[in-house]
């Protein structure tokens, strides 16, 4: 399982019954490429950190 995998299968379960799979999927791949452009560099623990506060806005947007 690759880094970026196991950062997924963590957001997954952390955010279901919350986001469906494919919304986790896109936010990290929105991190990575947000990550990359900002600091050069993507690390896992930088994208998952991105990835998680997008998700909690996107929860608390979806509950008005």
């Amino acid at each position: 399982m690759s880094q970026y995998e196991q950062v997924e299968a963590v957001l997954r379960d952390e955010f279901a019954g919350i986001h469906p799979a494919s919304t986790v999927t896109r936010c990290i791949q929105a991190a990575h490429h947000g990550a990359v452009e900002v600091t050069g560099h993507a690390y896992p623990g930088l994208v998952e950190r991105i990835a998680r506060r997008h998700l909690q806005v996107l929860a608390t947007a979806t509950e008005s």
